[in-house]
Protein backbone atom coordinates (compact mmCIF):
# COMPACT_ATOMS: atom_id res chain seq x y z
CA UNK A 1 0.00 0.00 0.00
CA UNK A 2 1.37 3.42 -0.98
CA UNK A 3 1.77 6.20 1.55
CA UNK A 4 -0.99 8.22 -0.14
CA UNK A 5 -3.40 5.29 0.10
CA UNK A 6 -2.56 4.82 3.76
CA UNK A 7 -3.13 8.53 4.36
CA UNK A 8 -6.58 8.44 2.73
CA UNK A 9 -7.99 5.10 3.94
CA UNK A 10 -10.75 5.05 6.63
CA UNK A 11 -9.27 5.54 10.08
CA UNK A 12 -6.19 7.20 8.63
CA UNK A 13 -4.71 10.48 9.82
CA UNK A 14 -6.49 12.37 7.04
CA UNK A 15 -9.90 10.96 7.92
CA UNK A 16 -9.33 11.71 11.59
CA UNK A 17 -8.38 15.29 10.80
CA UNK A 18 -11.44 15.76 8.59
CA UNK A 19 -13.69 14.22 11.23
CA UNK A 20 -12.22 16.51 13.84
CA UNK A 21 -12.70 19.57 11.65
CA UNK A 22 -16.34 18.64 11.00
CA UNK A 23 -16.91 18.24 14.73
CA UNK A 24 -15.26 21.58 15.46
CA UNK A 25 -17.15 23.53 12.80
CA UNK A 26 -20.39 21.93 13.99
CA UNK A 27 -19.77 23.32 17.46
CA UNK A 28 -19.04 26.77 16.05
CA UNK A 29 -22.35 26.85 14.17
CA UNK A 30 -24.10 26.56 17.53
CA UNK A 31 -22.80 29.97 18.67
CA UNK A 32 -25.67 32.36 19.35
CA UNK A 33 -25.88 35.86 17.74
CA UNK A 34 -24.86 37.58 20.97
CA UNK A 35 -21.85 35.30 21.26
CA UNK A 36 -20.79 36.10 17.68
CA UNK A 37 -21.03 39.85 18.32
CA UNK A 38 -18.99 39.49 21.48
CA UNK A 39 -16.34 37.57 19.53
CA UNK A 40 -16.14 40.46 17.06
CA UNK A 41 -15.55 42.82 19.97
CA UNK A 42 -12.88 40.42 21.20
CA UNK A 43 -11.04 40.56 17.88
CA UNK A 44 -11.00 44.36 17.73
CA UNK A 45 -10.06 44.71 21.39
CA UNK A 46 -7.38 42.04 20.96
CA UNK A 47 -5.67 44.09 18.27
CA UNK A 48 -5.75 47.21 20.45
CA UNK A 49 -4.51 45.35 23.53
CA UNK A 50 -1.72 43.68 21.55
CA UNK A 51 -0.35 47.09 20.54
CA UNK A 52 -0.80 48.55 24.02
CA UNK A 53 0.86 45.64 25.81
CA UNK A 54 3.92 45.94 23.58
CA UNK A 55 4.33 49.72 23.55
CA UNK A 56 3.24 51.13 26.90
CA UNK A 57 6.38 50.06 28.80
CA UNK A 58 8.55 51.57 26.06
CA UNK A 59 6.39 54.70 26.14
CA UNK A 60 6.96 55.11 29.88
CA UNK A 61 10.71 54.48 29.55
CA UNK A 62 10.95 56.99 26.68
CA UNK A 63 9.58 59.67 29.02
CA UNK A 64 12.50 59.09 31.40
CA UNK A 65 10.77 56.80 33.89
CA UNK A 66 12.35 53.51 34.99
CA UNK A 67 11.21 49.90 35.43
CA UNK A 68 10.34 50.52 39.06
CA UNK A 69 7.68 53.05 38.06
CA UNK A 70 6.36 50.68 35.37
CA UNK A 71 5.96 48.02 38.05
CA UNK A 72 4.20 50.45 40.36
CA UNK A 73 1.75 51.43 37.61
CA UNK A 74 0.88 47.79 37.02
CA UNK A 75 0.44 47.37 40.75
CA UNK A 76 -2.00 50.30 40.85
CA UNK A 77 -4.22 48.91 38.07
CA UNK A 78 -4.20 45.41 39.54
CA UNK A 79 -4.79 46.63 43.10
CA UNK A 80 -7.78 48.69 41.98
CA UNK A 81 -9.06 45.70 40.00
CA UNK A 82 -8.65 43.59 43.15
CA UNK A 83 -10.57 46.03 45.36
CA UNK A 84 -13.15 46.69 42.67
CA UNK A 85 -13.94 43.07 41.83
CA UNK A 86 -16.76 42.62 44.35
CA UNK A 87 -18.48 45.93 43.54
CA UNK A 88 -18.02 45.12 39.83
CA UNK A 89 -19.84 41.82 40.28
CA UNK A 90 -22.69 43.65 41.99
CA UNK A 91 -22.83 46.26 39.20
CA UNK A 92 -22.83 43.55 36.54
CA UNK A 93 -25.81 41.86 38.20
CA UNK A 94 -27.55 45.16 38.88
CA UNK A 95 -27.39 46.89 35.47
CA UNK A 96 -27.04 43.82 33.23
CA UNK A 97 -24.32 42.31 31.07
CA UNK A 98 -24.64 44.54 28.00
CA UNK A 99 -24.44 47.88 29.88
CA UNK A 100 -21.54 46.49 31.92
CA UNK A 101 -19.60 45.53 28.81
CA UNK A 102 -20.29 48.89 27.17
CA UNK A 103 -19.27 50.82 30.28
CA UNK A 104 -16.05 48.86 30.76
CA UNK A 105 -14.99 49.15 27.10
CA UNK A 106 -15.70 52.88 26.92
CA UNK A 107 -13.89 53.56 30.20
CA UNK A 108 -10.87 51.56 29.05
CA UNK A 109 -10.73 53.49 25.77
CA UNK A 110 -10.83 56.87 27.49
CA UNK A 111 -8.19 55.88 30.03
CA UNK A 112 -5.75 54.84 27.27
CA UNK A 113 -6.25 58.20 25.58
CA UNK A 114 -5.76 59.91 28.95
CA UNK A 115 -2.20 58.55 29.14
CA UNK A 116 -1.33 60.53 26.03
CA UNK A 117 -2.91 63.74 27.26
CA UNK A 118 -1.62 63.50 30.85
CA UNK A 119 1.93 62.15 30.80
CA UNK A 120 3.00 62.92 34.36
CA UNK A 121 3.38 60.18 36.98
CA UNK A 122 0.15 61.41 38.61
CA UNK A 123 -1.69 61.08 35.32
CA UNK A 124 -0.30 57.60 34.73
CA UNK A 125 -1.30 56.50 38.22
CA UNK A 126 -4.84 57.82 37.83
CA UNK A 127 -5.37 56.35 34.36
CA UNK A 128 -4.03 52.96 35.50
CA UNK A 129 -6.49 53.09 38.39
CA UNK A 130 -9.31 53.70 35.90
CA UNK A 131 -8.00 50.84 33.74
CA UNK A 132 -8.14 48.61 36.81
CA UNK A 133 -11.81 49.46 37.36
CA UNK A 134 -12.65 48.87 33.70
CA UNK A 135 -10.80 45.55 33.56
CA UNK A 136 -12.46 44.43 36.77
CA UNK A 137 -15.95 45.10 35.43
CA UNK A 138 -15.08 43.51 32.10
CA UNK A 139 -13.52 40.46 33.73
CA UNK A 140 -16.40 39.64 36.09
CA UNK A 141 -18.97 40.16 33.33
CA UNK A 142 -17.37 38.01 30.64
CA UNK A 143 -17.82 34.59 32.26
CA UNK A 144 -21.50 35.02 33.19
CA UNK A 145 -22.21 36.58 29.77
CA UNK A 146 -20.69 33.63 27.92
CA UNK A 147 -22.54 31.19 30.19
CA UNK A 148 -25.86 32.95 29.55
CA UNK A 149 -25.28 32.95 25.79
CA UNK A 150 -24.23 29.34 25.34
CA UNK A 151 -25.44 25.82 25.98
CA UNK A 152 -23.46 22.96 27.46
CA UNK A 153 -22.73 21.43 24.05
CA UNK A 154 -20.72 24.39 22.71
CA UNK A 155 -19.78 26.18 25.94
CA UNK A 156 -16.19 25.01 26.23
CA UNK A 157 -15.63 25.89 22.58
CA UNK A 158 -17.05 29.38 23.08
CA UNK A 159 -14.81 30.11 26.07
CA UNK A 160 -11.76 28.84 24.20
CA UNK A 161 -12.70 30.50 20.95
CA UNK A 162 -13.11 33.83 22.75
CA UNK A 163 -9.66 33.54 24.28
CA UNK A 164 -8.22 32.23 21.01
CA UNK A 165 -9.67 35.12 19.04
CA UNK A 166 -8.23 37.60 21.51
CA UNK A 167 -4.73 36.21 21.33
CA UNK A 168 -4.80 35.62 17.59
CA UNK A 169 -5.92 39.21 17.13
CA UNK A 170 -3.00 40.07 19.38
CA UNK A 171 -0.79 38.61 16.62
CA UNK A 172 -1.85 41.48 14.37
CA UNK A 173 -1.63 43.95 17.25
CA UNK A 174 1.89 42.96 18.25
CA UNK A 175 3.11 42.94 14.66
CA UNK A 176 1.55 46.35 14.07
CA UNK A 177 2.79 47.68 17.41
CA UNK A 178 6.38 46.78 16.59
CA UNK A 179 6.23 48.93 13.45
CA UNK A 180 3.75 51.63 14.36
CA UNK A 181 6.22 53.98 16.14
CA UNK A 182 8.53 53.81 13.10
CA UNK A 183 5.72 54.62 10.68
CA UNK A 184 4.37 57.44 12.82
CA UNK A 185 7.84 58.77 13.64
CA UNK A 186 8.72 58.92 9.95
CA UNK A 187 5.45 60.68 9.18
CA UNK A 188 5.88 63.41 11.77
CA UNK A 189 9.68 63.61 11.53
CA UNK A 190 10.77 62.26 14.91
CA UNK A 191 12.73 59.22 16.12
CA UNK A 192 10.84 55.93 16.27
CA UNK A 193 11.90 55.52 19.91
CA UNK A 194 10.92 59.04 20.97
CA UNK A 195 8.10 59.73 23.39
CA UNK A 196 6.27 61.59 20.62
CA UNK A 197 6.18 58.55 18.33
CA UNK A 198 5.11 56.28 21.18
CA UNK A 199 2.47 58.80 22.26
CA UNK A 200 0.89 58.95 18.80
CA UNK A 201 0.90 55.14 18.75
CA UNK A 202 -0.94 55.00 22.09
CA UNK A 203 -3.50 57.50 20.75
CA UNK A 204 -3.97 55.27 17.71
CA UNK A 205 -4.76 52.39 20.07
CA UNK A 206 -7.62 54.33 21.66
CA UNK A 207 -9.18 54.77 18.20
CA UNK A 208 -9.08 51.02 17.54
CA UNK A 209 -10.53 50.35 20.99
CA UNK A 210 -13.40 52.71 20.29
CA UNK A 211 -14.36 50.66 17.21
CA UNK A 212 -14.69 47.61 19.45
CA UNK A 213 -17.68 49.19 21.19
CA UNK A 214 -19.84 49.02 18.03
CA UNK A 215 -20.57 45.24 18.21
CA UNK A 216 -21.51 45.61 21.88
CA UNK A 217 -24.16 48.20 20.98
CA UNK A 218 -25.87 45.53 18.82
CA UNK A 219 -26.12 42.97 21.64
CA UNK A 220 -29.63 41.95 22.61
CA UNK A 221 -30.38 42.16 26.32
CA UNK A 222 -31.72 38.85 27.52
CA UNK A 223 -32.87 39.78 30.97
CA UNK A 224 -33.91 42.89 32.84
CA UNK A 225 -31.51 44.28 35.44
CA UNK A 226 -31.91 42.70 38.82
CA UNK A 227 -33.54 44.72 41.53
CA UNK A 228 -31.57 45.17 44.70
CA UNK A 229 -33.80 42.86 46.74
CA UNK A 230 -33.54 40.11 44.07
CA UNK A 231 -29.85 39.50 44.64
CA UNK A 232 -29.90 36.28 46.63
CA UNK A 233 -26.48 36.38 48.26
CA UNK A 234 -23.84 39.01 48.80
CA UNK A 235 -20.28 37.95 47.92
CA UNK A 236 -19.38 37.64 51.60
CA UNK A 237 -22.48 35.56 52.34
CA UNK A 238 -21.63 33.29 49.41
CA UNK A 239 -18.03 32.97 50.62
CA UNK A 240 -19.22 31.99 54.12
CA UNK A 241 -21.65 29.49 52.62
CA UNK A 242 -19.12 27.87 50.25
CA UNK A 243 -15.63 28.33 51.76
CA UNK A 244 -14.26 24.95 50.63
CA UNK A 245 -15.40 25.32 47.03
CA UNK A 246 -14.09 28.88 46.70
CA UNK A 247 -10.76 27.94 48.27
CA UNK A 248 -10.28 25.17 45.74
CA UNK A 249 -11.32 27.31 42.79
CA UNK A 250 -9.41 30.46 43.72
CA UNK A 251 -6.18 29.41 45.44
CA UNK A 252 -4.39 28.01 42.34
CA UNK A 253 -5.25 31.23 40.50
CA UNK A 254 -3.87 33.27 43.40
CA UNK A 255 -0.55 31.40 43.43
CA UNK A 256 -0.22 31.61 39.64
CA UNK A 257 -0.93 35.34 39.69
CA UNK A 258 1.96 35.92 42.10
CA UNK A 259 4.38 34.43 39.58
CA UNK A 260 2.73 35.87 36.49
CA UNK A 261 2.83 39.39 37.93
CA UNK A 262 6.55 39.06 38.50
CA UNK A 263 7.41 38.30 34.89
CA UNK A 264 4.72 38.63 32.26
CA UNK A 265 4.37 42.46 32.21
CA UNK A 266 8.12 42.79 31.63
CA UNK A 267 8.75 40.32 28.80
CA UNK A 268 9.36 43.10 26.27
CA UNK A 269 11.91 44.69 28.60
CA UNK A 270 13.53 41.27 29.16
CA UNK A 271 14.12 40.72 25.44
CA UNK A 272 15.49 44.25 25.04
CA UNK A 273 17.81 44.03 28.08
CA UNK A 274 18.87 40.38 28.03
CA UNK A 275 19.08 39.87 24.25
CA UNK A 276 19.43 43.44 22.88
CA UNK A 277 16.52 43.08 20.45
CA UNK A 278 14.81 45.96 18.62
CA UNK A 279 11.17 47.02 18.98
CA UNK A 280 10.34 45.50 15.59
CA UNK A 281 11.93 42.16 16.49
CA UNK A 282 10.18 42.05 19.86
CA UNK A 283 6.91 43.03 18.21
CA UNK A 284 7.26 40.21 15.68
CA UNK A 285 8.08 37.74 18.46
CA UNK A 286 5.06 38.86 20.47
CA UNK A 287 2.94 38.55 17.34
CA UNK A 288 4.05 34.97 16.77
CA UNK A 289 3.52 34.36 20.48
CA UNK A 290 -0.07 35.53 20.20
CA UNK A 291 -0.57 33.26 17.20
CA UNK A 292 0.97 30.29 19.05
CA UNK A 293 -1.21 30.96 22.07
CA UNK A 294 -4.27 31.33 19.85
CA UNK A 295 -3.61 27.96 18.22
CA UNK A 296 -3.21 26.37 21.64
CA UNK A 297 -6.49 27.88 22.80
CA UNK A 298 -8.34 26.63 19.73
CA UNK A 299 -7.16 23.04 20.09
CA UNK A 300 -7.84 22.85 23.83
CA UNK A 301 -11.64 22.24 23.66
CA UNK A 302 -11.38 18.87 21.85
CA UNK A 303 -8.66 17.87 24.32
CA UNK A 304 -10.93 18.84 27.22
CA UNK A 305 -13.80 16.86 25.68
CA UNK A 306 -11.57 13.81 25.41
CA UNK A 307 -9.52 13.94 28.60
CA UNK A 308 -11.36 16.31 30.95
CA UNK A 309 -10.93 19.99 31.76
CA UNK A 310 -8.64 19.71 34.78
CA UNK A 311 -6.50 17.04 33.15
CA UNK A 312 -5.77 19.49 30.33
CA UNK A 313 -4.98 22.25 32.86
CA UNK A 314 -2.49 20.13 34.80
CA UNK A 315 -0.75 18.52 31.83
CA UNK A 316 -0.43 21.64 29.67
CA UNK A 317 0.85 23.83 32.50
CA UNK A 318 3.29 21.14 33.64
CA UNK A 319 4.73 20.86 30.13
CA UNK A 320 5.27 24.63 30.04
CA UNK A 321 7.72 24.65 32.98
CA UNK A 322 10.82 23.34 31.11
CA UNK A 323 10.28 25.97 28.43
CA UNK A 324 10.00 28.69 31.07
CA UNK A 325 13.39 27.61 32.44
CA UNK A 326 14.93 27.74 28.95
CA UNK A 327 13.33 31.12 28.28
CA UNK A 328 14.95 32.73 31.30
CA UNK A 329 18.38 31.15 31.47
CA UNK A 330 19.66 30.42 27.98
CA UNK A 331 22.14 32.98 26.57
CA UNK A 332 20.97 32.34 22.99
CA UNK A 333 18.14 34.49 21.69
CA UNK A 334 16.73 31.94 19.25
CA UNK A 335 16.40 29.33 22.00
CA UNK A 336 14.84 31.85 24.37
CA UNK A 337 12.41 33.02 21.66
CA UNK A 338 11.41 29.45 20.76
CA UNK A 339 10.87 28.63 24.44
CA UNK A 340 8.76 31.78 24.79
CA UNK A 341 6.44 30.61 22.01
CA UNK A 342 6.10 27.09 23.39
CA UNK A 343 5.53 28.30 26.95
CA UNK A 344 2.84 30.73 25.84
CA UNK A 345 0.92 28.07 23.95
CA UNK A 346 1.13 25.45 26.71
CA UNK A 347 0.57 27.63 29.77
CA UNK A 348 -2.30 29.66 28.39
CA UNK A 349 -4.29 27.05 26.46
CA UNK A 350 -5.91 25.93 29.70
CA UNK A 351 -7.23 29.29 30.98
CA UNK A 352 -10.59 29.35 29.14
CA UNK A 353 -11.07 25.69 30.01
CA UNK A 354 -10.63 26.52 33.67
CA UNK A 355 -12.90 29.57 33.38
CA UNK A 356 -15.66 27.34 32.02
CA UNK A 357 -14.94 24.81 34.80
CA UNK A 358 -15.34 27.55 37.43
CA UNK A 359 -18.60 28.84 35.96
CA UNK A 360 -20.02 25.31 35.78
CA UNK A 361 -19.39 24.88 39.51
CA UNK A 362 -21.23 28.10 40.41
CA UNK A 363 -24.98 28.43 40.84
CA UNK A 364 -26.55 30.55 38.06
CA UNK A 365 -27.51 33.38 40.41
CA UNK A 366 -24.01 33.42 41.93
CA UNK A 367 -21.88 33.40 38.77
CA UNK A 368 -20.96 37.09 38.86
CA UNK A 369 -20.16 36.72 42.56
CA UNK A 370 -17.91 33.72 41.94
CA UNK A 371 -16.29 35.49 38.99
CA UNK A 372 -15.63 38.46 41.29
CA UNK A 373 -14.01 36.34 43.97
CA UNK A 374 -11.88 34.39 41.51
CA UNK A 375 -10.94 37.65 39.78
CA UNK A 376 -9.82 39.01 43.14
CA UNK A 377 -7.51 36.03 43.60
CA UNK A 378 -6.00 36.59 40.15
CA UNK A 379 -5.54 40.33 40.64
CA UNK A 380 -4.03 39.90 44.10
CA UNK A 381 -0.71 38.72 42.72
CA UNK A 382 -0.71 41.26 39.94
CA UNK A 383 -1.35 43.98 42.51
CA UNK A 384 1.90 43.35 44.38
CA UNK A 385 4.28 41.32 42.23
CA UNK A 386 5.07 43.95 39.54
CA UNK A 387 6.39 46.42 42.12
CA UNK A 388 8.59 43.70 43.62
CA UNK A 389 9.70 42.66 40.15
CA UNK A 390 10.63 46.21 39.14
CA UNK A 391 12.77 46.54 42.27
CA UNK A 392 14.43 43.15 41.66
CA UNK A 393 15.22 44.07 38.06
CA UNK A 394 16.84 47.34 39.03
CA UNK A 395 19.03 45.73 41.71
CA UNK A 396 19.53 42.08 40.65
CA UNK A 397 18.34 41.61 37.08
CA UNK A 398 15.90 39.02 35.80
CA UNK A 399 17.27 35.80 37.34
CA UNK A 400 15.38 36.05 40.68
CA UNK A 401 12.26 37.08 38.77
CA UNK A 402 12.32 33.88 36.73
CA UNK A 403 13.04 31.74 39.77
CA UNK A 404 10.05 33.22 41.60
CA UNK A 405 7.74 32.66 38.64
CA UNK A 406 8.87 29.05 38.14
CA UNK A 407 8.39 28.25 41.83
CA UNK A 408 4.87 29.67 42.06
CA UNK A 409 3.77 27.96 38.84
CA UNK A 410 4.92 24.58 40.11
CA UNK A 411 3.04 25.12 43.38
CA UNK A 412 -0.14 26.13 41.53
CA UNK A 413 0.01 23.03 39.31
CA UNK A 414 0.30 20.90 42.44
CA UNK A 415 -2.83 22.57 43.87
CA UNK A 416 -4.83 21.85 40.69
CA UNK A 417 -3.80 18.23 40.93
CA UNK A 418 -4.38 18.01 44.70
CA UNK A 419 -7.82 19.64 44.71
CA UNK A 420 -9.35 18.21 41.54
CA UNK A 421 -7.45 15.14 40.34
CA UNK A 422 -5.83 13.32 43.25
CA UNK A 423 -9.06 11.71 44.42
CA UNK A 424 -12.29 12.48 42.60
CA UNK A 425 -11.12 12.82 39.00
CA UNK A 426 -8.21 10.38 38.94
CA UNK A 427 -10.41 7.34 38.14
CA UNK A 428 -11.96 9.27 35.23
CA UNK A 429 -8.53 10.07 33.89
CA UNK A 430 -7.43 6.46 34.14
CA UNK A 431 -10.62 5.33 32.42
CA UNK A 432 -9.98 7.77 29.55
CA UNK A 433 -6.41 6.51 29.24
CA UNK A 434 -7.52 2.88 29.19
CA UNK A 435 -9.92 3.56 26.32
CA UNK A 436 -7.01 4.74 24.16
Amino acid sequence: MSSSQAFNKPGSLRSRILRGLRLYTGKLRLFKPNARLYLLNTVISGVAYGIFRLLFNFYALSLGYDEALVGQLLTVSSLVALVGALPAGYVSDRIGRKPSLLLSNLTLTLSILGMVLWRSPTGFYMMNAVIGLAQSLMGVTMGPFLMENSDEEERTYLFSFNAGFQTTAGFAGNWLGGRLPTWLGTTIGVSATSSTAYGWAIAFISGISLLGILPLILLKRQRTPRQLDEVSLSPFQYARKNPRLLTKLASPMLITSLGAGLLMPFMNIFFRVAHAQSDATIGSLFAWGSLAMGIGLLISPPLADRWGKIQVVVVSQSLSIPFLILLGFTPLYWISATAYLARLALMNMSWPIYDAFVMEHAEPEARATVASLVSMSWNFGWAFSPTLSGWLQVHYGFNPVFLGTISTYILAIFLYWHFFLRESDAPKAREALSRD
